[in-house]
């Protein structure tokens, strides 16, 4: 395992950018989607803390309002009627602090896969409730994505980290 680790810092040397110019450009390309990503949960996050989502019954009101809009005999209407909704106060925390928990291991590249774990759970959750639509398909490929390549091995947090704890699943 440390040997991958130790692979991973020469990525940054002008001699592996030189042997290796499409994988760079494509880690460059990778880097610059985790960003944006990060920044997109960044500011969903935020938004939810500003709008009041922790303290009202908003997101009660959004998942009722849904319901109107769904055949009644649906698997959203279920699961907005027996989970949703009755935990609204949970579900509006789990998101809200699992879109800052995204960003920001998005960002830091710490714990990046972990992030983009809960990202994605969060995201088949807005799918289950109703909110699927063609537009969350390139979300789910972005987190797919984030699973499967060491990114914050590339550029992060988890490059020290999984240095100064090799046996961890958190920074891998």
């Amino acid at each position: 395992m440390m040997q991958a680790a130790s692979a991973l810092v020469s990525i940054w040397s002008w001699q592996w950018i030189r042997q290796n110019p499409i994988r760079f450009t494509g880690i460059i390309m990778h880097l610059l989607l985790r960003t944006l990503f990060a920044i997109f949960w960044l500011a969903a996050g935020i938004n939810k803390l500003n709008t009041g989502w922790l303290n009202t019954d908003m997101l009660r009101e959004v998942f009722l309002d849904r319901l109107t809009e769904m055949p009644p005999d649906s698997f959203a209407v279920m699961y907005l009627q027996l989970f949703a909704i009755p935990l609204y106060i949970p579900v509006a925390y789990f998101v809200t602090f699992g879109e800052l928990y995204s960003a920001l291991g998005l960002l830091l590249g710490c714990t990046t896969r972990w992030a983009a774990g809960i990202s994605f759970f969060i995201l088949v959750n807005f799918a289950i409730g109703g909110y699927y639509d063609a537009s969350l398909i390139p979300f789910f490929i972005l987190n797919a994505i984030f699973l499967a390549w060491p990114s914050g091995q590339w550029l992060g947090l988890d490059r020290m980290l999984v240095k100064r704890y090799p046996g961890s699943r958190w920074f891998r």
